[in-house]
């Protein structure tokens, strides 16, 4: 699978034989992913596309608070991957967990939630709003085309949708893959250069880390910069 072409697709489709949903300008992308209006833990209202996702790279997941399933699990997933994106969250990403039953889950049961999970953290919001609009989200963001599994929302709890809005780029992918993973799959949503720089420094990184055991194994000294990388 050609990686780019992947990430480079539309945020969504209709239904099958029908053409892709053109997200290539800001009006398309609001109409499609909506400005609903969301209110986060702290009572706040924000609209979904202009002031949660316009200009930014997301990721989003959907939950709700009294879950006995998967979500807890998600959650404390999701905390390590916030840890890992320290520098970015808040920055250039956000994470967003939206209800999915908005009718018990208020303001104050969401705050609750992820203070008791230690997630009430900057640069991740939980958000909760009008049940008809969530739902309208849900089918957008996380649908599968499967009336089966579309109409089970427990089926769009394990599911994480990244999105990077300047690139009109997107994904899916498992919320309980290996934070590592997770890292690298959000990491796709950059630019190509800025990923282009970040396998040059870890190219670095690899040859140092051989360089140290190689010296290590032949009882010599290590010195930083015997090769250079990139040149």
């Amino acid at each position: 699978m050609d990686r780019r072409k992947f990430l480079s697709k539309p945020v969504a489709k209709t239904p099958a034989g029908s053409p892709a949903v053109d997200m290539s300008s800001e009006g398309q992308k609001r109409s499609y992913l909506t400005n609903a209006v969301l209110t986060n833990q702290e009572g706040k209202k924000f609209r979904f596309y202009d002031d949660l996702v316009k200009g930014k790279i997301v990721v989003i997941n959907m939950m709700y608070a009294k879950c006995d399933g998967i979500c807890p699990a998600v959650t404390s997933n999701l905390k390590r991957v916030y840890n890992g994106l320290k520098g970015r969250i808040g920055v250039d990403t956000f994470m967003y967990s939206i209800t999915l039953k908005p009718e018990q889950d208020n303001p104050a049961a969401m705050k609750q939630f992820a203070q008791m999970h230690q997630a009430n953290l900057p640069g991740w919001q939980f958000l909760t709003g009008n049940a008809d609009e969530i739902e309208t989200l849900r089918f957008r963001l996380f649908r599968w085309d499967h009336p089966g599994l579309d109409n089970d929302i427990d089926q769009h709890t394990g599911m994480l949708f990244l999105f990077n809005d300047s690139l009109s780029r997107n994904c899916k992918t498992p919320a309980m893959s290996t934070v590592r993973s997770l890292l690298k799959t959000i990491s796709w949503m950059d630019p190509i250069p800025v990923q282009a720089e970040r396998a040059r420094r870890d190219a670095a990184k690899m040859v140092e880390e051989l360089e140290r055991e190689a010296a290590w194994a032949n009882g010599e000294k290590w010195a930083k910069g015997a090769v250079t990388v990139g040149r």
